[in-house]
């Protein structure tokens, strides 16, 4: 019991990489499961063949950013240490066991640097790409939504500016048709506001550190400066698309840019179901009016307490007006810039009603109902959300995107970033989406074809949908 081994670290012996590392380890299966030579021609224009000191393999410097965000590692700093003692690592790498491996700032300056941000999109696409050929992707079902990434910010290290509010992008159409509405309603159109060559402006607070982060607040959490990550996946957790703003944008503003990326890619999306930050009327209006539909949770109206709800006021479609809980008459105002019409009530009639206390508190005694003039698609979502098919989709919500997210902070190091700037803190985000993809599919590329069949059978036994199309 107390007899101790010899010391065998001085012991020499002749082996082989290829048999140290474990047959079933996962970078053996993210080995097989792309063409790693496809990365010299997205490469190649970057570096020059003339004249320079001898330049790393571009496929190494790739690898070894995989690497880091396959197992999560925290920095290129830490992940070179990983590296030098990792035998399984240098194997991946092409590396032996006496290989110098290079130093972490020529990753580090390679991506900051002599690569642009477009190249991980690349990565990414080149990932998915091969996702898609194999079949795994089944983006019928499309599942969107937003998770925020501590910036590496001071908190404390901050200034007031004032900054131009961003334009929405439906500006133009939304004006059109509120200027139809009010002519069908025999309202003249709005006219141009004279400051409309002069945008408004806010206020905002802006890190020091990190100008293109921003404040993000959300119920009880703490204040901080951060990132927004907008990503869509498919039913099988695959991420189809991605963005990137600072924190302080709401979701529903960066929407359009990853709705325009995955319906290029996928068009055949039929359903896209995100969660209740989502519920606005142009999304709405933008889904249904592709031919596509939307599920999106209930949202509770925003009354203060003790007055009657939004949904107390019942709209009549026929004669266009709103009855109020006391069965009385609001009608049609006007439309304002917004795109909102205005119902009224008779201030007359208000002045003696009982439920006055519970309805307004306005000088006038009047009470003013609004209406969307794309309500009409707000309320198509709505419908939707009852029926078995809308129900059963936003349950899965939990196993699809919202795992996504889970897994991207928890096991790939996800939560916080030490990269700053919106174009490098986006291309981060892009590795490391590619290596969650590209983890995906290793180890699906790697499942026995029987065991995967059988895996299949259980899932639509169950009445559930298949893993692949």
């Amino acid at each position: 019991m107390l007899e101790r081994s010899g010391d065998s670290r001085n012991e020499i012996k002749i082996v082989c990489m290829e048999d140290l590392v474990p047959k079933n380890h996962l970078l053996r299966k993210v080995e097989k499961a792309v063409v790693w030579e496809e990365i010299y021609p997205m490469c190649e224009e970057y570096y020059c063949a003339d004249n320079g000191r001898p330049a790393v393999d571009p496929v190494v410097l790739v690898k070894m950013v995989m690497i880091q965000h396959l197992f999560g590692i925290r920095s290129l700093r830490q992940t070179v240490k990983e590296i030098q003692v990792n035998l399984a690592y240098r194997w991946f790498l092409g590396f032996g066991i006496d290989n110098a491996v290079p130093h972490f700032a020529t990753i580090s300056y390679a991506f900051a640097t002599r690569f642009p941000s477009e190249l991980s999109e690349q990565i990414f696409e080149w990932v998915l790409d091969a996702a898609i050929a194999k079949k795994f992707i089944k983006a019928e079902n499309a599942f969107l939504d937003g998770t925020h990434v501590k910036a590496s910010a001071n908190k404390k290290k901050k200034r007031k500016e004032m900054v131009t509010a961003t334009a929405r992008i439906y500006e133009d159409q939304l004006r059109e048709e509120i200027n139809a509405d009010r002519k069908a309603h025999g309202k003249k159109p709005l006219k141009d506001k004279e400051d409309d060559d002069n945008p408004p402006t806010k206020e905002v607070t802006v890190s020091t550190t990190d100008p293109d982060c921003g404040v993000f607040r959300k119920g009880e959490h703490e204040v901080q400066f951060a990132y927004e990550t907008h990503t869509a996946c498919d039913e099988n957790g695959f991420i189809l698309g991605y963005g990137v703003t600072p924190g302080n944008i709401h979701d529903s503003a960066a929407f359009d840019e990853v709705y325009d990326k995955i319906i290029e890619k996928f068009p055949e999306i039929t359903t896209v179901t995100m969660d209740s930050a989502y519920r606005t009327p142009w999304i709405c209006k933008r889904i249904f009016g592709d031919g596509r539909k939307t599920f999106l949770p209930y949202k509770r109206p925003m009354t203060k307490e003790g007055f009657f709800k939004k949904y107390e006021y019942v709209y009549d479609e026929y004669f266009d007006c709103y009855l109020c809980p006391n069965d009385q008459v609001l009608k049609y105002s006007t439309t304002n810039r917004e795109g909102y019409r205005e119902y009224k009530s008779n201030p007359k009639i208000c002045k003696a009603c009982p439920f006055r206390h519970q309805c307004t508190q306005s000088k006038n005694m009047t009470k003013i109902v609004t209406r969307h003039i794309w309500e009409d698609h707000m309320e198509l979502a709505d419908d939707y959300r009852y029926t078995p098919e809308g129900r059963e989709l936003y349950q899965r919500r939990k196993e699809t995107i919202e795992r996504v997210f889970a897994d991207a902070k928890d096991k790939h190091a996800m939560r916080y970033t030490h990269i700053r700037g919106l174009k490098r803190v986006t291309a981060w985000v892009g590795l490391k989406f590619a290596a969650m993809n590209l983890k995906k599919l290793a180890s699906w590329s790697w499942s026995d074809p029987l065991l995967y069949r059988f895996l299949c059978f259980l899932r639509l036994l169950f009445n559930k949908k298949p893993l692949v199309a």
